[in-house]
């Protein structure tokens, strides 16, 4: 037993050997400036991040050269611990460490770190940092990107500042001219699609309720039943009448009652028509009796004073 601890011991002996040689030649290996290196945090100041480069000396990051982002901070983003790649910048000669910047190795391996979540389809949290003319600013991977004010919300924005140091989800990354665009529409447009197949698969076909027109196409008329939903009724279930198109009986803003008469793939079908059908229908189902001490000669006058329409 005794001897298999010694060759345990002596095996790891080698192994402890073989790393610091590893080390070794690795503290002396000529660092270049443009060189992309992997180093560990052991000291965050408000001026600046040093890592353990297992070098002979240590490197340096400037606050300035870690992150580009407004308001970024250093003592809450940075820890001792952290592994951090970047870009060797210089030499400061007094202190003898070797200058780094954060902020020129993200410009290299962000973009690729940023493709591979397009392609993996990721759904990005970010913060809005910033408000331009033309939409708001948030950062991925240090990355600064750019949100149109189109791309915020499935409706028009009227104030931008609403979504300043606010939290939001994006999912659609593009690069263009070398600037990150970035998109929460997509996100909300499928939240809403959700929302929507939910409330459709709990109404029941027959419903009769009412509504108003939001829209007139050649094929029909849309009606917004309200709660988020509506449906459509063909210009064949719009009237008994045989119409051209659904402005011929119908208008913008219009209340309507529809019934429901189908819901598939997340869609209303909805009918006037058959409503119609329904009253006339009672009309015509129902039946008038005279009175028993009425005689032949009944005026039709005096008829048609007996009869009560629904």
């Amino acid at each position: 037993m005794a001897e298999e601890e010694k060759v345990t011991a002596v095996a790891e002996e080698a192994t402890s050997m073989a790393d610091y040689e590893k080390e070794l030649e690795a503290s002396f290996k000529k660092l270049e400036e443009g060189d992309m290196i992997t180093g560990t945090v052991i000291a965050v100041d408000e001026e600046e991040i040093t890592l353990d480069l297992r070098y002979y000396t240590e490197g340096i990051i400037k606050v300035s050269d870690y992150s580009r982002e407004p308001g970024f901070m250093v003592k809450e983003e940075v820890h001792v611990g952290d592994e951090v790649t970047a870009t060797v910048i210089g030499r400061d000669n007094r202190r003898g460490c070797i200058l780094l910047s954060r902020v020129e190795a993200n410009d290299v391996l962000a973009w690729d770190k940023l493709r591979q979540l397009k392609e993996d389809k990721t759904v990005l949290n970010v913060t809005v940092k910033g408000i331009v003319s033309a939409g708001v600013i948030a950062y991925v991977e240090g990355i600064r990107g750019f949100i149109p004010a189109s791309k915020l919300s499935l409706n028009y924005v009227e104030d931008l500042n609403e979504y300043l140091n606010k939290e939001i989800q994006v999912f659609d990354v593009e690069e263009e001219d070398n600037r990150l665009i970035l998109s929460a529409r997509e996100l909300l447009r499928e939240k809403a699609a959700e929302e929507r197949r939910a409330k459709v698969s709990n109404v029941e076909v027959g419903l009769v309720t009412e509504g108003t027109v939001e829209s007139l196409q050649p094929y029909g008329a849309f009606v917004n039943l309200g709660n988020g939903l509506s449906g459509l009724v063909h210009i064949s279930q719009i009237s008994e009448k045989r119409i051209k198109h659904p402005s011929a009986v119908l208008a913008v803003g219009d209340k309507v009652k529809v019934k429901v008469i189908a819901v598939k793939d997340g869609k209303l079908s909805l009918s006037m028509k058959a409503l119609q059908d329904v009253a006339a229908q009672e009309i015509e189902e129902e039946v008038y009796e005279l009175p028993e001490t009425e005689e032949a000669t009944t005026t039709l006058g005096s008829l048609f004073a007996n009869i009560k329409l629904s």
